[in-house]
């Protein structure tokens, strides 16, 4: 018995077929593997070996030591201040143009300025802030010899906890403003006309419909602005150089040998830093799961 052509051609393909849409993923997939996963599983194997290759928990025992725990504990409180502070400043901006009845034409040009300075970070961010707030820049000068205020003389100094919390919501700001504004932007109308309908005041409706519903993007996006700072290395080193003991300075004096001279105590302390930023980060991801369904 023979097949007509029409039949051969119908017959299934078994043959395995990569889908041409996942060819665009294929780069990124690469870069995550190349500079993301391979590095981590690095980290973590050298964490709990020797330098022979040995398994072992000093280098866990390490972390323990007064000179670590004083650098975590610093670089907890700078992260924890500056992203409160961001939060807090960013969603009263974000607020101001999205609810606060501003031109809408604001909208833009503020998200825009958000997007990149969201990301300007390292020596260009250093250096903006001592050429401003610096002992010679401008606005500490301007203020010493125009107003009669010297910013040295009131305690301030740039190259300290305050000062390095001040140049981190460069960027904390500007991410609060982004990863908040779709959260404002679902607050539906018709929940505040209900609630003025039941007679709640401006006050009230924020009280108990806004701030319940918006709190799960607040606290992931504290979250996830912890973890931004936590973990940024560049701006503090050409910032403060090695006056601020923090954990990504601690870190990178490590990687240099300047210090510790134990390349997997250096892995340990990294060890510790992904564990934290991954915990504040996997908050964010719950909080943000819960705040969509919110908002749909």
């Amino acid at each position: 018995m023979s097949l007509d052509k029409s039949t051969v051609d119908q017959r299934p393909d078994t043959g395995f077929r990569l889908p041409v849409h996942w060819l665009g993923v294929i780069p990124f997939l690469l870069f995550v593997l190349l500079f993301l996963i391979l590095p981590t599983m690095r980290i973590v194997i050298g964490a709990f070996q020797t330098p022979d290759g040995t398994f072992t928990l000093n280098n866990i025992i390490g972390l323990f030591t007064p000179t670590i725990l004083a650098s975590y504990w610093i670089s907890i409180k700078i992260s924890f201040t500056s992203a409160l502070l961001g939060c807090a400043i960013g969603f009263g901006m974000a607020a101001a143009v999205i609810l606060g009845g501003l031109p809408q034409w604001i909208r833009g040009p503020l998200l825009t300025f958000s997007g990149v300075a969201s990301n300007f970070a390292g020596v260009p961010l250093a250096f903006a802030f001592l050429a401003t707030l610096g002992p010679a820049g401008f606005i500490t000068i301007f203020l010493r010899t125009q107003v009669g205020v010297d910013l040295r003389l009131m305690g301030f100094n740039l190259i300290s906890f305050w000062g390095l919390t001040i140049t981190y919501l460069f960027f904390q700001i500007p991410l609060m403003i982004l990863v908040i504004t779709p959260a404002l932007d679902g607050l539906k109308r018709e929940w505040k006309e209900a609630a003025s309908v039941l007679g709640a005041t401006n006050a009230q409706y924020w009280r108990y419909v806004a701030f319940p519903i918006l709190s799960p993007s607040m606290l992931g996006t504290f979250a996830l602005l912890f973890a931004n700072a936590f973990g940024a290395v560049a701006t503090a080193i050409a910032l403060t150089g090695s006056s601020i003991n923090i954990a990504p300075i601690l870190l990178f004096a490590q990687i240099r040998g300047d210090v510790l001279g134990d390349p997997n105590l250096g892995y340990a302390l990294a060890f510790g830093m992904i564990v934290i930023t991954g915990f504040a980060n996997a908050i964010y991801i719950w909080l943000r799961a819960r705040s969509e369904r919110w908002l749909r």
